[in-house]
């Protein structure tokens, strides 16, 4: 089943897809992209995992992203709290889930970590599923998302960008003005993983350009429930598409277990 949705969250209009059983009859892995993803950019992957770990998926682009309704920027240096906080609780309630598993990427992942940390964590989230997220910010990410800057503006990023995103210039300087501008330095959500008893499994590779192994360093001394971690040699910022099956049987594995 492959159902296409239109929800409100935080008082905004997403875009949205639903694959495999609903939820009151198994788990729903709820993705949450990355600084530049939607709906779209994670390809025919959502499909796969619902194949492989028996459960519903959700997926849906966050304001500003995809075909949901456009956002102004610059954004706010707190859109992470934002999303974490005001919309994921929004998108959860409307969509029904009752079991969830928070699989987020990059800004997704620390977008699941401040949710799971926090006083608005939903009943249904069960566990966690990281995939190169960040909880501080380190020289390579901010090097990484300067050379974005030059590849978008110089290059074929808009272009291919432009694919996956109404606005495909909010979409971007939304994220890149905010993680380049000085200020966002001191950005750091370490403060929320004492509060985080939920499993969480992080997966990481280990050529990654925006981050090093020391942010699920960080997350392992700071939660506080079952902690597990993959990491992928050769694999860069998107595991799940650089060593798609290795991704794939471990999350299933680690959604058995949890669920």
């Amino acid at each position: 089943m492959v159902e296409r949705l239109r929800l409100r969250a935080d008082g905004h209009a997403l875009e949205a897809i639903w694959i495999g059983p609903p939820p009151e009859a198994a788990p729903t892995l709820v993705l949450l992209h990355e600084g530049l993803g939607s709906v779209s950019t994670w390809r025919d992957w959502p499909q796969e995992l619902a194949a492989a770990c028996e459960c519903g998926v959700l997926v849906f682009s966050r304001w500003g992203y995809g075909r949901s309704e456009p956002a102004p920027y610059p954004r706010s240096l707190r859109y992470m709290h934002e999303e974490a906080l005001r919309a994921l609780p929004d998108v959860l309630a409307a969509a029904g889930v009752e079991r969830g598993i928070l699989l987020g990427h990059s800004d997704g992942g620390s977008i699941a970590l401040i949710h799971a940390g926090s006083e608005r964590r939903a009943a249904c989230v069960q566990a966690l599923v990281l995939l190169a997220p960040h909880v501080f910010v380190e020289d390579i990410s901010v090097r990484s998302i300067a050379e974005a800057k030059v590849a978008y503006e110089t290059g074929d990023l808009r272009l291919r960008l432009a694919r996956h995103h109404a606005d495909v210039d909010g979409a971007f300087y939304g994220w890149n003005r905010a993680w380049l501008d000085p200020e966002f330095r001191k950005w750091n959500i370490e403060e929320y993983l004492p509060r985080i008893e939920l499993p969480v499994l992080a997966i990481q590779g280990d050529q990654d350009p925006y981050g090093t192994l020391a942010q699920i360093d960080a997350i392992e001394r700071g939660v506080r429930g079952p902690f597990s971690r993959v990491v992928l040699p050769g694999a860069g910022h998107a595991p799940q598409r650089d060593a798609r099956a290795d991704v794939t049987r471990a999350i299933a594995a680690f959604v058995r277990a949890a669920c």
